[in-house]
């Protein structure tokens, strides 16, 4: 059973759903990014998902496309960002880790060969936000070989005639993108949800979680009970961005003012 199924199961068994928290690799740079990443488990964090920056983030929003930014400036690579994740697991083998991210970067570095060193690095399962059902080939039989999962976005637009095959082959959880547009713009309401859930559902078994606009404790809190987690970026780089001065570095604080919010959506994932 991969981290992340044993995670979900995990999960169920204790009544609630799962807190996915997002940092963009080299985010202002590799140090505090991995300071993050290693605190995100203590902190509540139940898998964490880490954005992978590249030059052209079409679905996201101006605040991860700053992140983005400020990753590529210090200096990111993908081998990067497969370092980081091997540094993790050097304390933590249990906690599922997740790339987001995008194609070219993949198929410059060889998709064969990044989902082998992505697997050896220690990483789960991938988000690739512009990769097709239609050209999953390009990808999906290497994550498989690799034992990586595919996590397949599904959008408010996908219709039910289109959603199971949007869904054909995925594994690990389904990414409910809950608004239409890009990232940290707008929030999906609960009667928007309380629809669209049942209906994925309806063609799927696997855990569903909830991102694009999940930012408040209560929205977490929220997306954890009506599906089966909830994911969170933009308000956590948000708050990251505060802590900038002016040459971009990170100011002292940085770190645990982050944690401190990745702790208060934890408690009200977990709240009954």
């Amino acid at each position: 059973m991969s981290r992340i199924a044993a995670r979900f199961a995990e999960l169920k068994k204790q009544g609630r759903g799962a807190l996915i928290p997002f940092l963009e690799a080299y985010d202002p740079d590799r140090e505090t990014s991995m300071a993050l990443l290693r605190g995100m488990p203590a902190a509540g964090a139940d898998l964490i998902e880490i954005g992978m920056p590249f030059t052209d983030p079409m679905a996201d929003g101006p605040i991860i496309q700053a992140a983005g930014k400020r990753g590529l400036a210090a200096g990111v690579k993908v081998a990067g960002v497969l370092s980081m994740v091997k540094a993790f697991r050097a304390q933590d083998e249990a906690t599922p880790v997740v790339l987001m991210g995008y194609l070219n970067p993949i198929l410059s570095y060889g998709p064969e060969k990044f989902c082998a060193d992505a697997a050896a690095s220690g990483v789960d399962g991938l988000i690739i936000v512009d990769l097709p059902t239609e050209e999953a080939d390009m990808l999906v039989p290497f994550a498989n070989a690799s034992g990586l999962d595919v996590i397949r976005l599904v959008a408010p637009t996908t219709d039910d005639k289109r959603l199971p095959h949007v869904l054909n082959g995925s594994s690990g959880f389904v990414y409910y993108v809950s608004i239409t547009g890009i990232t940290g713009t707008t929030s999906a309401t609960q009667e928007h949800l309380a629809t669209a859930i049942p209906r994925i559902r309806k063609a799927t078994q696997l855990p569903i979680a909830i991102g694009f606009g999940v930012r408040t404790p209560e929205q977490a809190g929220h997306a954890a009970r009506v599906a089966d987690a909830a994911v969170v970026a933009s308000a956590l780089i948000d708050t990251l961005s505060t802590y900038l001065d002016a040459d971009g570095k990170a100011r002292p604080g940085a770190v645990e003012a982050v944690l401190d919010q990745v702790r208060g959506l934890a408690a009200a994932v977990r709240k009954p």
